[in-house]
Formats: C-alpha cells, structure tokens, sequence
C-alpha cells in the first residue's frame, strides 16, 4: 500500500535525483496494466501490488516524453494523475519533473490570513492573451491597487482553450494552454517577488464529463451519493483510500511543488464524506505536517452554503479546521440593499437588517426558520474570528450565473458602485474583489465552455437556458457558451483605464485600500469591537467600529435621498476620513471636514462616509 510522502509526489510519474522515473498507477480492479511510451512505441507492463497499486520504475521514460496507460482491455487512456495534456484530454500524457525549477522565493514568508485582500480573476480572461505570462505582465497594476492576493480560478487541465475551470478532468496537470507547469511556477515565483500571495481555486466534489476516464481506473466515485454533477466522489465507500490519497497529494503538490499559499476549495457542501475522519480534516492534518516540515503555511479556503460553523471550527471543537470560508450571504444581503430584486437566492434577503444582521455574524440565517428552504437553517458564529470569512460584492458566481453575465457595472449607478466597494472594504472581513471591478469593467462575464463532445455541447447549451432563467424571464436567450464569441465578450478592456470615468473608480479603490490599511479600527477583524445600528425605512446603516484608542464612525446610505443622521457622542469632534460623495471621485457633494458630537449631519445618496477620532 502506498504511504503519503511530505517530501514529494507518490502517484503518477515522478523522477528520481539519478533520472530513474518511478510510476505508480491506483486502479484496484485491473487484472493488467501497462504503460506505453509514445517515443519508442514500446509498451512495459506495471506490477501490481496487494491495495490495488501498480508501479515501475525504469530510466525509458524522460521528462517531456509522452505516454498513456495501456488497460485491460488494450485501451489506451491518459494518466489520471498527468502533470501535462499538451494535445488533449483525451489523448498522451506528458511526463514533468516538477523539481526541476530554480525557485528564487526563499524570501518568501506567506501573509497573516488577516491582512488578505484577494483579486479573484480567471486567466483567459484577464488579458488579451489569456496566459500565465501575460497575466505577470499586470502584477503592477495589482500592486499599485493595494490587493495582497491574487486567487486564481481552476486551472487544472480541462478539455478545449476556454472553460471556466470548473470542468476539469486532471487535478494534478496544469492548463496548457495557460502555460503548463512551468508557466505557473514562474508565476508564482513573480508574484512572492512583488509581495503578492497566491491563492488556487480547486475543486474536489466533482469532475468534468468531458475526458473524464477516472472510471475506466477504478471506484473514484460512488452510487451512494448524489450530486448536481452525477455519482459522488467515493471518499468513504469500498476502496475510498486511493480516492483520498489521490486528493491529499493533490492538495500537497500545489503547496509544495507550485509554492501555492491558499487553495479555495469549490462548494465542499457537495463533498460526501460520513468517515469517522472527514475528508477536510485529513487534508487539514497533512497540510500542517507540511508547514511544519517546510516553515511555510499555507490556508484552506472553503466555499460552502450550509451556515455551518463546523468547517471552520478548530478540530479539538469537533470542526475541520478550515482557515476560512466565502459568505454567500453577506453578499446577498448587500446586493438586496442595493436593489437588487428579490428573488432566487436574494428572495428571503430583507435588505437594511440583514446587512446588518451579515455585518454582526456572516451568516444572516442563524437558526431562524427560512421559508426557501422549508426548514430553521444556520448557526450562530459567536467567538470565531472576522478573518474566518470572505466577504464581496461580486464574484464569478454572481456575475456569470446571472444569464447576460452582467457585471456590476451595468446594474447600478457609479454612487452606488463607490458604496458597495466601501461596504466590503469597511466590513470587519476579509474582502475580495472581482478583477475588473476596480475600474468598472463594462464587458459582461459569461459562462463559456469549448467541449470536445458535439452532444455535451448541445446539452450545455439547452441547459444554461434553463438554469437561472427565473432571474431574466423576457430577456431573450442566454448567449451560447459553447462559442468562441462568448468567451471573447467576456475578456477584460483593459484601455478603459485610460477613461476619466474609470480611472477615477479605480484611484477610489486605491485610496480605499489603503485607508483599510492604514486605520486600526479597519484592519482589526475582531467583531466584539462593533456596533451596526439598521435604518430600513430609510435605508441607512449607521457602524461604530474601534480598536484600542481609535473609534471609527461608518455611515451608509442606500437610499436614493440623502439623509440626515445624528452624529453619536464623543469626547472629541469627529473628523472625515472618507466621503464617497466628494468631488474628487466624481460625487454630489461633500459633508463637512470636522463635525461636533450631539451634532447634526448630512448623507448624500448612494454613498458612504467615514469620520475618525482618536
């Protein structure tokens, strides 16, 4: 059986210092397994051993040589733990060493999870040229934003050029139209160099349909289990040790041999897992046998919509120790308030009091009956940490599951795009931006898709009319995500930064950032140092949020009148620190520098104001 090694990969193919390549093959249920070497067009047969593990080791295959494994039946198939599909997902596999890169990140010491501002952004889309190089192209411009982490959706291999990543059939391999294994590592490597993390999105609750082989191999999934995407992962049904270890590598070759620091891992909701050791919690365990043997640390993200505290519990309170986790609901509930219409997932969001409700706890449902789903639903999360949550206004769900992927941009006014930053951006979280947002970006971001398989296609396609249609009914047919055309709609313009308009959102996010930064009563996450007081007839939210000698009064006014609000008691005057509405960012009209306790005050529409003392 074979043993999770810390040190470096155990199944695949892997070198060894002296060039011997060691191959390990899990396919419990095979009687014959071989590999076949493209170069030579010879074939060697594996041998297997009592758990259903076959190996060889043999110096015939070198790294950037092509092969497949040879089954049963004389199939040949890729290596389900490829590092490299340069043709397709359904053809050779190309052997990598993946110790084979002069890393210049010794410097590197991975942020306190605290002080992360994400950008999440997908890399077709981010630049012209849709590649990892192109991407390190606009490091600076990411660093002169202020954000202290980029997070990159999946870019485990999947079929054709342009996917949103979510349909990937080969965790361990690297797009190759992204620029492969190398491509990443050079990236990373660039980005520790300018002080910027990297955070990965994987996703460990299902594969894609299209060059999905894992079948042919072995129990990867089980019956037991239902998903959105068909039979569950089997991590605990017959034979869900290899399905584990598969996983568990998985997680560990990002962190060890890519230098990654977080992974966001897809919807675990969807992970089934009733092992007296759940899945996470194992992950977790080996994760921090890594960084003690290594010195680096690295975070488990986790997006879920159970309001379960368990997943971010620590293990000795029964949790599963992840780091963090998306809150869907912040989201909802400040998308309500900013009026969006009630209905889908926003449907049981009230606005104002469930902001605030988002602003105390995360979650807004926390025990209390929800009507969507027929049932009490959610915990409290008394006693945990702001840093444990990720907080937006946007994100690629929200975005390309709306059926014309319009972003923010194209929904509300440029007000109230300068108030949803500040909400974020002054919540006692930690936030995460969606790329483009920070200038406006006025393309759409759409669900695309470039399957091999013609019927797959044409099943996407009827199937995004379909899903969230109730959220556009009369707005025509949803564009077809098959097509090179949606995918091109969907790219960044990144010469809208050279417009006034733009350019004055994007020197907003900049001035805002670095005001979270610079003030404690902002950068401090610890929730017990706020109070979040709701107006909702008049759409006002009024934060008091302080640390140590500093007090911050937060004003935020959703309504479309201005408004007038008392200013609270205080020893001293209050003096403005940020005011969305001030003519240099293109606003209405300014409020006072300085204003008195007991005193009276102004709010403009849509807009937001910060006053400090200390």
């Amino acid at each position: 059986m074979q043993s999770i090694n810390l040190s470096s990969r155990t199944l695949g193919v892997n070198f060894s210092s002296t060039g011997e390549a060691h191959i390990v093959l899990w396919a419990p249920l095979l009687e014959h397994a071989a590999i076949h070497l493209t170069k030579s067009n010879t074939m060697y047969p594996l041998v297997k051993d009592g758990f259903g593990y076959w190996e060889l080791t043999t110096t015939e295959l070198q790294p950037g040589d092509t092969y497949q494994f040879v089954l049963n039946d004389g199939k040949h198939l890729p290596d389900p733990t490829s590092l490299s599909q340069p043709e397709t997902v359904h053809s050779v596999s190309e052997a990598v060493d993946l110790s084979d890169y002069d890393w210049h990140d010794q410097h590197w010491q991975n942020l306190p999870l605290a002080d992360y501002i994400f950008y999440e952004l997908h890399v077709g889309t981010f630049t012209p040229e849709g590649t990892f190089a192109a991407l390190e192209e606009k490091l600076d411009h990411l660093i002169s934003l202020g954000v202290t982490a980029i997070e990159l959706m999946p870019i485990a291999q999947f079929p054709g050029k342009r996917n949103w990543g979510y349909d990937g059939v080969y965790p361990f391999a690297v797009q190759h139209s992204y620029g492969g294994v190398r491509g990443l590592q050079h990236l990373v490597d660039r980005c520790h160099d300018k002080g910027l993390a990297v955070i990965l999105d994987v996703v460990y609750n299902h594969m894609g349909p299209d060059g999905n082989y894992f079948g042919q191999y072995g129990p990867y999934f089980t019956d037991k289990y239902s998903t959105p995407w068909g039979d569950g992962l089997n991590f605990d049904d017959e034979h869900c040790d290899g399905v584990r270890q598969f996983f568990i590598e998985n997680v560990l070759m990002w962190f060890r041999d890519f230098h990654i620091d977080g992974l966001r891992l897809d919807a675990v909701h969807a992970i089934r897992d009733f092992s007296p050791y759940h899945i996470l919690q194992e992950i977790k365990q080996h994760v921090d046998a890594l960084s003690e043997q290594t010195g680096r640390t690295h975070y488990l993200i986790v997006e879920m919509d159970l309001n379960d505290t368990r997943y971010i519990k620590p293990m000795e309170q029964g949790g599963y120790a992840m780091d963090a986790q998306w809150s869907d609901e912040f989201h909802h509930a400040l998308r309500v308030a900013a009026g969006e219409e009630r209905m889908g997932y926003y449907e049981e969001m009230n606005g104002m009091n469930h902001l605030a409700k988002a602003f105390r706890d995360a979650y807004v449902y926390t025990g209390q009956y929800s009507f969507r789903r027929h049932k009490k639903f959610g915990v409290h999360t008394d006693q945990i940490p702001g840093e444990k949550f990720v907080v937006f206004s946007q994100n690629h769900d929200h975005v390309g599951n709306r059926m014309m992927g319009e972003r923010t941009s194209q929904l509300v006014s440029f007000e109230m795009l300068k108030l949803l930053a500040g909400t974020v951006l002054c919540s006692p979280y930690l936030p995460l931006l969606f790329m483009g947002e920070e200038w406006a970006e006025e393309n759409p971001f759409l669900y695309f898709v470039d399957h091999t398989d013609p019927k797959l296609s044409a099943l996407v396609r009827e199937g995004r009319r379909k899903e969230f249609a109730y959220f556009h009914s009369g707005d025509g047919e949803a564009p077809d995500p098959t097509i090179e055309e949606t995918f091109q709609q969907s790219k960044l313009q990144w010469d809208l930064l050279e417009k006034e308009h733009h350019q004055t959102l994007f020197r907003y996010y900049q001035a805002l950032i670095a005001l979270r930064k610079a003030h404690p009563a902002l950068k401090n996450l610890d929730r017990s140092q706020m109070e979040v007081v709701a107006d909702e007839d008049r759409d006002l939210l009024i934060i008091r949020r302080w640390h140590e000698k500093q007090d911050i009064l937060i004003l935020l006014n959703f309504s479309k009148q201005p408004q007038a609000v008392p200013v609270p008691e205080a020893k001293l005057a209050w003096h403005k620190r940020w005011d969305s509405a001030d003519v240099r960012w293109n606003g209405p009209l300014g409020a006072p520098e300085v204003i008195l306790p007991d005193s009276g005050l102004t709010i403009q529409p849509e807009s937001i104001l910060l006053y400090i003392h200390e």
